[in-house]
């Protein structure tokens, strides 16, 4: 079975790009087909990776100005021969699903989400906060070739994977299809649960805006209590202008002092609306608690009064009364372990194994 994975860029690193090594790990022979590819942003096990990038990659400032192409990006996918490969693996929240294919091979789409600029149009601008206005009332006219590009290319993909029910019930809105869920992958076995536990609450997080770390200023500015914030973004100096003493700005930090974090905080903070979130279950693995948000993906991680609990408004004041509550609750390490580890990478890498090789035989049983 000769496969190709085709992802959308590879310009940072978050969670699509861990299932993009994931995936790479179960298809180690594989090339990674991508529109534009910066190494300094990923790490170092992506310069073993046969990357193929596309004409994008040769104009000007391709990682900084990346998301300034959105009309190119259909073109540089379309273009992609991939003729010589059986199965066709797209790991996509935007363009890679677009990918030509020819008859008698298998395309499945392991979806983060149908493209938020496109369908969530509101939603996605309010983290592009440095756009002009004019800019904004324009785009949307702009978009439109893109999106009914993107419908179209909705029905080229044989098979969807999806990341959780939320994004299940987008692709079935928006492009009209069914889809599988497999959930991505989590190194549970990189976090462990530590011998003390420190007071303080903590959050790790991109500082985007529309990550609601806002809400979590706020609220701990009343509260009083010990916050860190672990991560970096455009959002970062608004909020430090926001937070009091109390709350502690560290920036992006070593994957093992993160895990440390995690293992000794009294909560994760998880304020924002996610497709998935891996965050909370990595705090699972290392035995501690969730307070989130109850939207997204967060509804099908964490298990209210088991592993965390939850805030049902996007308000300081409903996160500040779910701090409060969870003074007095009590919860189970070991408990919250054991139900991160149903989100582990092995459970990942045997359900899409299985899920290819499945389809795979009965495109050829077929054919």
């Amino acid at each position: 079975m000769r496969l190709a994975i085709v992802h959308d860029f590879l310009v940072q690193f978050g969670g699509a790009e861990r299932c993009v090594a994931a995936l790479h790990e179960l298809y180690p022979e594989a090339p990674v087909y991508t529109a534009l590819y910066d190494e300094s942003r990923l790490p170092e096990t992506f310069r073993l990776m046969d990357i193929r990038t596309s004409f994008l990659q040769r104009l000007p400032l391709p990682a900084r100005w990346f998301k300034a192409y959105f009309m190119l990006y259909p073109l540089a996918f379309e273009r992609f021969d991939l003729a010589e490969y059986d199965v066709i693996l797209s790991s996509s929240s935007s363009y890679a699903k677009g990918i030509r294919t020819r008859p008698g091979q298998l395309h499945i789409c392991y979806c983060y989400t149908p493209p938020r600029f496109l369908w969530r149009y509101e939603n996605y601008m309010e983290k592009e906060a440095g756009l002009a206005g004019w800019f904004k009332r324009v785009l949307p006219f702009l978009l439109e070739p893109v999106r009914q590009w993107d419908l179209a290319t909705g029905r080229r993909v044989d098979h969807f994977i999806a990341i959780s029910r939320e994004v299940a019930g987008r692709i079935r809105e928006i492009y009209g299809r069914k889809s599988d869920i497999i959930y991505p992958p989590v190194e549970t076995e990189f976090f462990r649960p530590a011998p003390v536990d420190r007071d303080y609450y903590l959050i790790v997080s991109r500082l985007n805006h529309y990550k609601r770390i806002d809400l979590a200023v706020a609220a701990f500015n009343r509260l009083g209590l010990p916050l860190k914030i672990i991560g970096d973004g455009p959002a970062r100096r608004p909020l430090e202008r926001q937070a009091r003493a109390n709350i502690e700005f560290l920036g992006r930090r070593p994957d093992a002092e993160v895990g440390r974090a995690l293992a000794e905080c009294r909560a994760l903070i998880f304020p924002g609306e996610e497709d998935f979130g891996i965050v909370p279950l990595e705090a699972g693995a290392a035995g501690r608690p969730v307070i989130a948000y109850r939207a997204g993906g967060a509804k099908e991680t964490v298990v209210d009064g088991v592993t965390g609990l939850f805030f049902d408004e996007p308000t300081p004041a409903a996160l500040l009364a779910a701090v409060e509550r969870f003074k007095f609750a009590v919860f189970d390490k070991n408990k919250i372990r054991q139900h991160a580890r149903l989100f582990d990478k092995s459970v990942f890498l045997k359900k899409i194994g299985d899920f290819v090789k499945e389809k795979y035989g009965e495109k050829s049983a077929r054919a």
